[in-house]
């Protein structure tokens, strides 16, 4: 059986997001749970993949660049999952219809928009 999709949310997204994804049952850790409050977006990044999670952002320009420089480098990455900023509750809605179904191997150096 193939793992869940296990999300890593950048600083800017709100907990709030991360806690009601987490009442409906997905993994969710955030920068502030990880202590990782401050840290570059490319520390993040590495942060998520090693911890095998996929980064959910608000930051399309940053991160549109560092999926660019993950394959000139063929590194890999957990998957990034790019986010219109929106209310916390429409974001966390659109996050369940873009996740149903998916495994964390489905998200292994894909990039997505909701």
């Amino acid at each position: 059986m193939a793992e869940l999709i296990r999300l890593y949310l950048d600083e800017d997204v709100s907990v709030l997001v991360g806690e009601m994804l987490r009442a409906r049952g997905v993994s969710v850790l955030t920068t502030r749970d990880a202590s990782n409050l401050g840290a570059d977006d490319e520390a993040q990044l590495r942060f998520a993949t090693i911890s095998g999670r996929t980064f959910l952002t608000h930051n399309r320009v940053d991160f549109e660049r560092l999926t660019v420089k993950t394959f000139e480098t063929e590194s890999t990455h957990s998957g990034i999952i790019i986010a219109t900023r929106r209310q916390p509750r429409e974001i966390t809605l659109r996050m369940l219809v873009a996740i149903n179904g998916l495994s964390q191997t489905d998200m292994i150096n894909q990039i997505r928009y909701i």
